[in-house]
Protein backbone atom coordinates (compact mmCIF):
# COMPACT_ATOMS: atom_id res chain seq x y z
CA UNK A 1 0.00 0.00 0.00
CA UNK A 2 1.28 3.34 -0.77
CA UNK A 3 2.20 6.06 1.98
CA UNK A 4 1.41 8.77 0.20
CA UNK A 5 -2.04 9.08 -1.48
CA UNK A 6 -4.60 11.26 -1.23
CA UNK A 7 -8.26 10.28 0.04
CA UNK A 8 -11.59 12.29 0.94
CA UNK A 9 -13.27 12.04 4.02
CA UNK A 10 -15.11 15.16 5.52
CA UNK A 11 -16.18 14.87 8.85
CA UNK A 12 -19.81 16.60 9.54
CA UNK A 13 -19.17 20.06 10.83
CA UNK A 14 -21.03 20.29 14.33
CA UNK A 15 -24.08 22.54 13.74
CA UNK A 16 -23.57 25.75 15.64
CA UNK A 17 -26.70 27.55 17.99
CA UNK A 18 -27.76 30.47 16.73
CA UNK A 19 -26.13 33.58 18.95
CA UNK A 20 -27.07 37.41 19.25
CA UNK A 21 -23.37 38.11 17.23
CA UNK A 22 -21.49 36.19 14.55
CA UNK A 23 -19.39 33.55 15.55
CA UNK A 24 -15.55 35.09 15.46
CA UNK A 25 -13.99 33.57 12.55
CA UNK A 26 -11.42 31.10 13.43
CA UNK A 27 -7.53 31.95 13.37
CA UNK A 28 -5.95 30.30 10.24
CA UNK A 29 -3.81 27.17 10.77
CA UNK A 30 0.11 27.79 10.27
CA UNK A 31 2.27 25.36 7.94
CA UNK A 32 4.29 24.60 10.90
CA UNK A 33 1.37 23.62 13.64
CA UNK A 34 -0.20 21.66 10.37
CA UNK A 35 2.95 19.73 10.04
CA UNK A 36 2.92 19.26 13.80
CA UNK A 37 -0.01 18.12 14.28
CA UNK A 38 0.50 15.50 11.36
CA UNK A 39 3.63 14.44 12.75
CA UNK A 40 2.26 13.45 16.24
CA UNK A 41 0.11 11.79 14.51
CA UNK A 42 2.23 9.37 12.71
CA UNK A 43 2.05 10.85 8.66
CA UNK A 44 5.63 10.13 7.53
CA UNK A 45 5.52 12.74 5.22
CA UNK A 46 3.58 15.22 7.33
CA UNK A 47 5.31 18.30 5.53
CA UNK A 48 4.04 17.03 1.55
CA UNK A 49 0.48 16.68 3.27
CA UNK A 50 0.59 19.98 4.78
CA UNK A 51 1.48 21.63 1.94
CA UNK A 52 -1.52 19.73 -0.22
CA UNK A 53 -3.83 20.64 2.43
CA UNK A 54 -2.96 24.11 2.81
CA UNK A 55 -3.59 24.49 -0.92
CA UNK A 56 -6.92 22.52 -0.69
CA UNK A 57 -8.56 23.96 2.19
CA UNK A 58 -10.78 27.20 1.30
CA UNK A 59 -11.07 28.70 4.93
CA UNK A 60 -9.51 28.32 7.98
CA UNK A 61 -12.74 25.99 9.33
CA UNK A 62 -12.24 23.87 6.48
CA UNK A 63 -8.44 23.63 7.01
CA UNK A 64 -8.79 22.71 10.70
CA UNK A 65 -11.60 19.85 9.62
CA UNK A 66 -9.19 18.43 7.06
CA UNK A 67 -5.98 18.58 9.49
CA UNK A 68 -8.34 17.03 12.19
CA UNK A 69 -9.42 14.25 10.06
CA UNK A 70 -6.28 13.02 8.55
CA UNK A 71 -5.03 13.07 12.02
CA UNK A 72 -7.73 10.67 13.05
CA UNK A 73 -6.05 8.34 10.45
CA UNK A 74 -8.65 8.59 7.12
CA UNK A 75 -6.62 8.04 3.97
CA UNK A 76 -5.14 11.61 2.79
CA UNK A 77 -7.04 10.52 -0.39
CA UNK A 78 -10.42 9.86 1.60
CA UNK A 79 -9.40 14.18 3.55
CA UNK A 80 -8.89 16.07 0.10
CA UNK A 81 -11.59 14.10 -2.11
CA UNK A 82 -9.04 13.12 -4.95
CA UNK A 83 -6.03 10.85 -5.96
CA UNK A 84 -3.21 11.53 -8.57
CA UNK A 85 -3.30 8.37 -10.39
CA UNK A 86 -1.09 8.35 -13.88
CA UNK A 87 -0.95 12.19 -13.97
CA UNK A 88 -5.22 12.51 -13.64
CA UNK A 89 -7.14 13.60 -10.89
CA UNK A 90 -9.29 10.79 -9.65
CA UNK A 91 -11.89 11.58 -7.70
CA UNK A 92 -11.86 8.87 -4.46
CA UNK A 93 -15.38 9.11 -2.08
CA UNK A 94 -15.15 8.15 1.71
CA UNK A 95 -15.48 3.92 2.11
CA UNK A 96 -13.91 3.55 -1.85
CA UNK A 97 -10.33 1.98 -2.42
CA UNK A 98 -7.72 4.65 -3.14
CA UNK A 99 -5.78 3.81 -6.44
CA UNK A 100 -2.17 2.51 -5.56
CA UNK A 101 0.94 4.18 -7.54
CA UNK A 102 1.76 0.31 -8.35
CA UNK A 103 -1.32 -0.03 -10.49
CA UNK A 104 0.18 2.56 -13.15
CA UNK A 105 2.34 -0.22 -14.42
CA UNK A 106 -1.14 -2.35 -14.87
CA UNK A 107 -2.57 0.54 -16.90
CA UNK A 108 0.75 0.50 -19.06
CA UNK A 109 0.97 -2.89 -19.75
CA UNK A 110 -2.93 -1.87 -21.11
CA UNK A 111 -2.41 0.81 -22.91
CA UNK A 112 0.17 -1.25 -24.89
CA UNK A 113 -2.17 -3.67 -25.34
CA UNK A 114 -5.72 -1.24 -26.20
CA UNK A 115 -3.50 0.36 -28.68
CA UNK A 116 -2.14 -2.72 -30.72
CA UNK A 117 -5.80 -4.06 -30.46
CA UNK A 118 -7.21 -0.93 -32.24
CA UNK A 119 -4.51 -1.21 -34.64
CA UNK A 120 -5.61 -4.66 -35.64
CA UNK A 121 -8.92 -4.38 -35.32
CA UNK A 122 -9.87 -0.93 -36.85
CA UNK A 123 -12.82 -0.23 -34.27
CA UNK A 124 -13.15 1.42 -30.87
CA UNK A 125 -11.57 -0.79 -28.27
CA UNK A 126 -14.52 -2.69 -26.01
CA UNK A 127 -12.50 -1.97 -22.66
CA UNK A 128 -13.95 -3.54 -18.89
CA UNK A 129 -12.58 -2.07 -15.52
CA UNK A 130 -13.71 -4.81 -13.26
CA UNK A 131 -13.22 -4.74 -9.61
CA UNK A 132 -13.14 -1.13 -10.37
CA UNK A 133 -13.12 1.22 -7.36
CA UNK A 134 -13.02 4.54 -8.06
CA UNK A 135 -13.09 3.86 -11.75
CA UNK A 136 -9.35 5.00 -11.90
CA UNK A 137 -7.89 2.24 -14.44
CA UNK A 138 -10.91 3.12 -16.58
CA UNK A 139 -10.67 6.78 -16.55
CA UNK A 140 -6.91 6.79 -17.85
CA UNK A 141 -7.46 4.16 -20.66
CA UNK A 142 -9.97 6.15 -22.20
CA UNK A 143 -7.88 9.05 -22.19
CA UNK A 144 -4.84 7.52 -23.45
CA UNK A 145 -7.10 5.19 -25.98
CA UNK A 146 -9.28 7.47 -26.79
CA UNK A 147 -11.87 5.55 -29.05
CA UNK A 148 -13.27 2.96 -26.64
CA UNK A 149 -16.01 1.35 -25.55
CA UNK A 150 -15.48 1.54 -21.74
CA UNK A 151 -17.42 -0.60 -18.58
CA UNK A 152 -16.73 -0.85 -15.22
CA UNK A 153 -18.07 -2.98 -12.48
CA UNK A 154 -17.98 -3.60 -8.54
CA UNK A 155 -19.67 -4.98 -5.94
CA UNK A 156 -19.73 -2.22 -3.94
CA UNK A 157 -22.15 0.65 -4.55
CA UNK A 158 -20.05 3.64 -2.92
CA UNK A 159 -17.59 2.78 -5.49
CA UNK A 160 -20.20 2.09 -8.87
CA UNK A 161 -21.50 5.62 -7.53
CA UNK A 162 -17.96 7.10 -7.53
CA UNK A 163 -16.56 5.19 -10.65
CA UNK A 164 -19.75 6.93 -13.09
CA UNK A 165 -18.70 10.11 -11.10
CA UNK A 166 -15.08 9.46 -13.31
CA UNK A 167 -15.79 7.59 -16.37
CA UNK A 168 -18.68 9.40 -17.49
CA UNK A 169 -17.28 12.10 -19.51
CA UNK A 170 -15.11 9.68 -21.60
CA UNK A 171 -18.69 7.75 -21.90
CA UNK A 172 -18.21 4.85 -19.74
CA UNK A 173 -21.00 2.97 -18.02
CA UNK A 174 -20.73 1.19 -14.20
CA UNK A 175 -22.36 -1.61 -13.49
CA UNK A 176 -22.98 -2.95 -9.40
CA UNK A 177 -22.79 -6.45 -9.10
CA UNK A 178 -20.04 -9.70 -8.41
CA UNK A 179 -17.96 -9.52 -11.06
CA UNK A 180 -18.82 -10.55 -14.20
CA UNK A 181 -22.94 -11.07 -12.50
CA UNK A 182 -22.87 -7.16 -13.05
CA UNK A 183 -21.70 -6.76 -17.09
CA UNK A 184 -24.72 -6.68 -19.85
CA UNK A 185 -25.21 -9.94 -21.56
CA UNK A 186 -24.29 -8.53 -24.45
CA UNK A 187 -20.73 -7.65 -23.78
CA UNK A 188 -20.20 -11.39 -23.86
CA UNK A 189 -17.45 -12.33 -26.17
CA UNK A 190 -16.65 -8.83 -27.30
CA UNK A 191 -14.29 -7.20 -24.96
CA UNK A 192 -11.01 -6.14 -26.02
CA UNK A 193 -9.33 -5.36 -22.55
CA UNK A 194 -10.21 -6.67 -19.64
CA UNK A 195 -8.73 -4.88 -16.89
CA UNK A 196 -9.23 -6.72 -12.88
CA UNK A 197 -7.64 -5.25 -10.07
CA UNK A 198 -8.58 -8.14 -7.84
CA UNK A 199 -8.23 -7.86 -4.20
CA UNK A 200 -4.61 -10.08 -3.69
CA UNK A 201 -4.22 -9.45 -0.07
CA UNK A 202 -4.12 -13.52 1.74
CA UNK A 203 -6.77 -13.31 4.40
CA UNK A 204 -4.40 -13.93 7.59
CA UNK A 205 -2.11 -10.65 6.10
CA UNK A 206 -4.83 -8.16 6.53
CA UNK A 207 -4.68 -7.36 9.82
CA UNK A 208 -0.76 -6.12 8.29
CA UNK A 209 -2.10 -3.75 6.12
CA UNK A 210 -1.71 0.06 7.23
CA UNK A 211 -4.60 1.26 9.47
CA UNK A 212 -5.84 3.81 7.02
CA UNK A 213 -6.15 1.02 4.42
CA UNK A 214 -8.20 -1.54 6.83
CA UNK A 215 -10.19 0.91 8.80
CA UNK A 216 -11.18 2.87 5.36
CA UNK A 217 -11.66 0.93 2.64
CA UNK A 218 -13.81 -2.08 2.00
CA UNK A 219 -12.63 -5.38 3.38
CA UNK A 220 -13.78 -6.82 -0.16
CA UNK A 221 -11.08 -4.22 -2.03
CA UNK A 222 -8.78 -6.19 -0.06
CA UNK A 223 -9.26 -10.01 0.72
CA UNK A 224 -8.21 -12.07 -1.22
CA UNK A 225 -9.06 -15.13 0.30
CA UNK A 226 -6.25 -17.63 2.17
CA UNK A 227 -3.67 -17.59 -0.59
CA UNK A 228 -4.95 -13.68 -1.97
CA UNK A 229 -5.86 -15.19 -5.26
CA UNK A 230 -9.55 -16.77 -4.81
CA UNK A 231 -10.83 -13.83 -6.78
CA UNK A 232 -8.23 -14.05 -9.17
CA UNK A 233 -9.18 -17.64 -10.33
CA UNK A 234 -12.84 -16.54 -10.47
CA UNK A 235 -12.16 -14.00 -13.02
CA UNK A 236 -9.43 -16.36 -14.96
CA UNK A 237 -12.18 -18.82 -15.32
CA UNK A 238 -14.78 -16.79 -16.64
CA UNK A 239 -12.96 -14.52 -18.48
CA UNK A 240 -12.52 -16.62 -22.03
CA UNK A 241 -16.78 -16.48 -22.41
CA UNK A 242 -16.21 -12.46 -22.20
CA UNK A 243 -12.92 -12.34 -23.80
CA UNK A 244 -13.17 -11.45 -27.76
CA UNK A 245 -10.99 -13.54 -29.97
CA UNK A 246 -7.51 -12.53 -29.73
CA UNK A 247 -8.87 -10.27 -26.01
CA UNK A 248 -6.54 -9.79 -23.42
CA UNK A 249 -6.79 -10.06 -19.48
CA UNK A 250 -4.71 -8.07 -17.10
CA UNK A 251 -4.44 -8.84 -13.11
CA UNK A 252 -2.12 -7.25 -10.63
CA UNK A 253 -0.88 -9.39 -8.25
CA UNK A 254 2.38 -10.30 -6.15
CA UNK A 255 5.79 -11.38 -7.52
CA UNK A 256 5.19 -14.68 -5.19
CA UNK A 257 2.03 -15.48 -6.07
CA UNK A 258 2.67 -15.04 -10.22
CA UNK A 259 4.01 -18.51 -10.58
CA UNK A 260 0.21 -19.75 -8.96
CA UNK A 261 -1.69 -16.87 -10.78
CA UNK A 262 -0.19 -18.10 -14.33
CA UNK A 263 -1.33 -21.55 -13.42
CA UNK A 264 -4.88 -20.66 -13.55
CA UNK A 265 -4.68 -18.69 -16.58
CA UNK A 266 -2.93 -21.54 -17.89
CA UNK A 267 -5.96 -23.93 -17.14
CA UNK A 268 -8.33 -21.68 -18.34
CA UNK A 269 -7.29 -21.58 -21.70
CA UNK A 270 -5.31 -18.09 -21.86
CA UNK A 271 -1.79 -17.96 -22.81
CA UNK A 272 -0.11 -15.63 -19.80
CA UNK A 273 2.89 -13.57 -19.60
CA UNK A 274 4.31 -11.90 -16.62
CA UNK A 275 5.98 -8.80 -16.46
CA UNK A 276 7.69 -7.06 -13.37
CA UNK A 277 8.22 -3.15 -12.49
CA UNK A 278 11.35 -3.31 -10.06
CA UNK A 279 10.23 0.96 -9.62
CA UNK A 280 6.48 0.18 -8.64
CA UNK A 281 7.05 -2.95 -7.15
CA UNK A 282 4.12 -4.17 -9.11
CA UNK A 283 3.86 -7.39 -11.34
CA UNK A 284 1.04 -7.98 -14.02
CA UNK A 285 0.28 -11.08 -15.67
CA UNK A 286 -1.37 -10.85 -18.88
CA UNK A 287 -3.83 -13.62 -20.38
CA UNK A 288 -4.76 -13.48 -24.02
CA UNK A 289 -7.93 -15.67 -25.94
CA UNK A 290 -6.39 -17.61 -29.07
CA UNK A 291 -7.57 -15.02 -31.92
CA UNK A 292 -9.50 -16.41 -34.54
CA UNK A 293 -8.87 -18.91 -36.66
CA UNK A 294 -6.74 -17.54 -40.10
CA UNK A 295 -5.36 -14.63 -37.89
CA UNK A 296 -1.63 -14.62 -37.52
CA UNK A 297 0.56 -13.22 -34.80
CA UNK A 298 1.69 -13.75 -31.19
CA UNK A 299 -0.95 -14.01 -28.57
CA UNK A 300 0.69 -12.56 -26.35
CA UNK A 301 1.03 -8.81 -28.86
Amino acid sequence: MSSFQMSPHPSPLPSLSPAPSPAPVSAPLSRSAVVTTLRAAGCVFAEDEAELLLSTAQTADELAAMVERRAFGLPLEHVVGWAEFHGRRITVDPGVFVPRRRTEFLVDQAIGLGLRTAERTGRPTVVVDLCCGSGAVGAVLAAALHQVELHAADIEPAAVRCARRNITDAGGRAYEGDLFDALPAWLRGRIDILVANVPYVPSEEVGLLPPEAREFEPLVALDGGADGLDVLRRVTAAAPQWLAPGGHLLVETSEHQAPEAVEAFTRNGLHPRVADSDELYATVVTGTREPEPGRHGNPGT
